[in-house]
């Protein structure tokens, strides 16, 4: 039996479209190739570009929702990045988790962009200024790479030399591909709050590691949106600078 078709006066409302989910964004290559260069470095490399990259991106999007809500409290901007962060680690994980050693690291190295793109964005919906350097610092005691910001500013001072060597001197590329990898996927699991290296290496079991890797990924990004918010909502209101004068 078909349906009848509407009465005079009766009218259809057609569905509303289902928005596209927007895939996770993963570090650029340049920055994978540093970070094979030098994995014992690997988070502060990330950290460094992150705030580069992705400051300036949070910076304006927090500009433009208080340009469009001018009322909105900065705890409501901050519910809105987690959301969207939070979905886009558990995407990551379903995607890449079955991938084997090299899809658990590529995983990890997405899942720790995007919670760098989660903390900048909290801290501009607070007010902290994301591109600042600071934020870097942030990012690695949030993230627990450093249990303390002078050690963490440190290192990210021994990173950004070498990078800078890098650029001059080139790379060594002497090191086994296998043993890199290795090094750059447990950097990485640990930035990214994967604490086990069992948690990692059980993603390239078959059959468990979509669901492993969707579970890890949104429970430790959950974990390390409550710690940013916590910190930027402590230091209170601030006014992030807008562009310099020539």
């Amino acid at each position: 039996m078909t349906d009848p078709a509407p009465t005079d006066g009766e009218s259809t409302v057609p569905a509303a479209p289902v928005p596209p989910v927007e895939a996770p964004e993963g570090p650029p290559a340049t920055l994978w190739d540093r970070m094979r260069e030098d994995p014992q470095y690997a988070p502060e490399h990330l950290a460094l570009e992150a705030v580069r990259r992705l400051g300036p991106e949070a910076a304006q999007w927090a500009a433009r929702e208080r340009a469009q809500r001018p009322d909105a409290p900065p705890e409501q901007l901050a519910d809105q990045a987690v959301r969207k962060f939070v979905n886009h680690a558990r995407l990551s994980g379903a995607v890449s988790g079955a991938a084997g050693l090299p899809g658990a690291v590529i995983d990890v190295g997405v899942l720790a962009w995007t919670q760098a793109r989660l903390v900048l964005h909290v801290a501009a919906a607070y007010g902290a200024d994301p591109t600042s350097t600071d934020r870097a610092t942030d990012l690695l005691v949030l993230q627990r790479v450093h249990k303390a910001a002078e050690a963490a500013r440190l290192a990210l001072g021994v990173a950004a030399g070498r990078e800078r060597a890098g650029a001059l001197f080139g790379s060594s590329g002497d090191r086994a591909l296998g043993r890199v990898m290795l090094q750059l996927g447990v950097r990485l699991a640990r930035m990214a709050g994967v604490r086990a290296a069992k948690r990692m290496f059980a993603k390239v079991v078959p059959g468990a590691a979509i669901i492993l890797g969707t579970w890890a990924n949104s429970s430790a990004t959950k974990e390390l949106a409550d710690r940013a918010r916590a910190l930027y909502r402590a230091a209170g209101p601030r006014q992030i600078p807008g562009p310099r004068q020539p």
